[in-house]
């Protein structure tokens, strides 16, 4: 779920950065793509995943 919205991240700042706007000062495509990195390092973490990684035998 996580690296589905990393993608869309890095797919909005793409767009941002092809068309040359943002959303006022605060977001824009460094922000996204900082966000969508954020993303990726926690879906390689493994935070929100569907298998937990320890289970009780």
């Amino acid at each position: 779920m996580i690296a589905i919205l990393a993608a869309v991240l890095f797919g909005l700042a793409l767009l941002l950065q092809l068309t040359s706007t943002s959303f006022g000062t605060v977001i824009t495509a460094a922000t996204l793509t900082t966000a969508g990195l954020l993303c990726v390092a926690l879906h390689l973490a493994g935070v929100a995943t569907a298998i937990p990684r320890y289970r009780r035998r």
